[in-house]
């Protein structure tokens, strides 16, 4: 699996959610609404979710196993620390 496609929109609002990301698998695949998170111990990704009839929230799409989890997170956010020597066009308010 390769992700051959990286998509940031960063965020500019108050708040722990840094960009919402959308990466391409393999030229075939998309995965929209990533979000890149500033946490207590340093940058992270959320999956897409989507919130239960009990409260909880699910994940919609998600890895199967924590070293692919750790390869899309890597890529991401080395994608999201170029976007932030981007100009801000286009991101989120």
């Amino acid at each position: 699996m390769q992700i051959t496609d990286v998509r940031v929109r960063k965020i500019t609002k108050e708040g722990k959610m840094r960009a919402v990301v959308s990466i391409t698998i393999d030229d075939e695949f998309v995965i929209h609404d990533i979000k890149v998170i500033e946490g207590d111990k340093g940058m992270f990704i959320a999956m897409p979710s989507k919130k239960a009839a009990d409260g909880e929230y699910r994940d919609i799409a998600h890895p199967i196993n924590s070293s692919t989890r750790e390869n899309i997170q890597k890529i991401i956010l080395e994608s999201y620390e170029k976007a932030l020597l981007e100009p801000d066009e286009g991101q989120y308010d």
